[in-house]
């Protein structure tokens, strides 16, 4: 065989290249490692690439047997078939290294033949994969964690595409809801939402899609049973790899028995109120009940007509203004199931000034209102936002105990938001008792039960709002309330 042969040609000149040195390019060019064994088990040829997979040198190995080196007996019964002009590609088997770590390899053993077609030797192709395999094996390991994470946790675990459509849905749906996993997937979110529900859902993803962060709320679930439960659910996104959303997931948990916790603070708490009011209220009615009596003597003692049609007027507003007084209190007083409606903000703080009237009367406060009277719409459970007025209200008025004056102003502000502001010109708060203020059962006063605030705080939370608590000794207290409106 001619030792030297034409690899390039064109009609003026060759290039001629051994083909020792053409080898020795191509095994310490390629990024893979390169052997050759020679039909009686000897290495005869490692390249560069080998060395370095496997930690051996030329001097290591160049002219030992295979069969002599240690953990290679499957390799042996291989070559044993190439040797016969068996083929084999890409075989995942675990090598060691020089140091005795074990690697991930990826070989392949093909017969290299002469001229004549004989087999006078085995090429073994070797590529390490164990980066790779361990990516699969820690990928794997983190697809059981998640499994077995989702599969037995009690929190609902739930993944929808951006179209609501469901691609999974935890068993813990089953023990909670008592519909099986099976019967959510495909279907879309909307069948499982109340009518209510899905206006505020469809706001939810949209604040979501604008600013990539998760998301909290809050939702009703009807059971297998057609019971209804309360559960609270976080919704976060997941990216593709372009970083953009591709679908979303949800963890919830069942908050029932905490919202029947929080609606007996509620009632607790407006109890508290309503007995502090009383006293307030009996003073309020007395006033016009003493009037009524008098004017209803002197109405029954004349007969002059222009004399009885005045005194019919005065008891007619005498009577207005005590139905005014009870609906009012009694409308605080009567627990009522949660529902948001839309309502005038004004007309609830007017209505709650009228509530406290009394009571700031009898303390010498004088209630000052400062606000354009355009109707600022909110979506809200108007009794509710009444408690947490009157509240704010009470402390206000029990903090001047010489008299004084109660602010109360309004003002629209950024985003659609309305702010709503109290202020007194009371004792004021140290900073050490200030920031324990909405702790449950932390109180300043001698006979408070400690969950005004706490139950306040919790209601402006449910109406997407803040609250901040500002104070000044010697000079009053700021509360700010923060809304969302129409």
């Amino acid at each position: 065989m001619s030792k030297n042969f034409p690899i390039f040609r064109n009609d003026s000149e060759a290039e001629l290249y051994n083909p020792d040195e053409l080898i020795d390019l191509f095994l310490e060019c390629t990024a893979d490692g390169f052997a050759i064994i020679d039909m009686e088990y000897r290495i005869i040829r490692i390249n560069h690439m080998y060395t370095k997979i496997f930690g051996y040198t030329e001097e290591d190995l160049i002219g030992k047997r295979i069969d002599a080196l240690p953990h290679l007996e499957t390799a042996v019964e291989i070559i044993k078939q190439v040797k016969y002009g068996k083929t084999f590609t890409d075989l995942i088997t675990q090598r060691f290294h020089k140091n005795g770590s074990i690697l991930d390899i990826a070989v392949s053993y093909s017969p290299f033949r002469n001229l004549r077609k004989e087999i006078i030797a085995v090429i073994a192709i070797f590529r390490d994969i164990t980066k790779y395999i361990n990516m699969e094996r820690e990928l794997k390991r983190t697809r059981e964690l998640y499994k077995l994470i989702t599969e037995n946790t009690t929190d609902m675990i739930k993944v929808f595409t951006k179209e609501d459509k469901i691609i999974y849905a935890s068993p813990s749906y089953e023990k909670v809801v008592g519909i099986p996993q099976e019967e959510f997937v495909g279907r879309y979110l909307s069948e499982f939402f109340f009518p209510e529900e899905v206006e505020t859902h469809k706001k939810t993803l949209q604040k979501l899609m604008d600013t990539g962060e998760p998301q909290l709320f809050q939702k009703k679930i009807k059971t297998i049973e057609n019971d209804i439960i309360f559960a609270e659910f976080n919704v976060s996104p997941i990216f593709n790899e372009q970083k953009e959303i591709d679908a979303f997931v949800t963890v919830g948990r069942n908050i029932t028995e905490r919202i029947k916790n929080d609606e007996a603070l509620r009632n607790l708490d407006r109890l508290s109120i309503i007995g502090q009011l009383a006293a307030g209220v009996a003073h309020e009615i007395r006033n016009p009940l003493t009037s009524l009596k008098g004017f209803s003597k002197l109405l029954k003692n004349t007969t002059n007509k222009n004399k009885q049609d005045h005194y019919l007027s005065i008891i007619t507003d005498e009577l207005d203004r005590i139905d005014m007084i009870v609906n009012e209190f009694m409308s605080l007083a009567k627990p009522q199931a949660i529902q948001f409606e839309r309502e005038n903000l004004i007309s609830i703080i007017d209505s709650t000034v009228n509530v406290l009237h009394p009571q700031a009367l009898l303390h010498n406060v004088q209630i000052n209102s400062k606000f354009e009277k355009d109707d600022i719409e909110l979506l809200c459970s108007p009794n509710q936002l009444k408690q947490v007025f009157v509240n704010f209200l009470k402390n206000a008025i029990e903090s001047m105990p010489n008299g004084g004056n109660v602010h109360i102003e309004v003002e629209k502000i950024e985003d659609k938001r309305v702010r709503i502001s109290f202020f007194d010109e009371g004792t004021g708060i140290e900073s050490d008792v200030l920031r324990f203020l909405g702790t449950p059962f932390y109180t300043t006063k001698d006979k408070g039960i400690g969950l005004g605030l706490t139950v306040s705080n919790k209601i402006i939370q449910e109406h997407n709002g803040t609250m901040k608590i500002e104070s000044d000794i010697g000079k009053g207290t700021k509360v700010i309330v923060e809304l969302q409106h129409n």
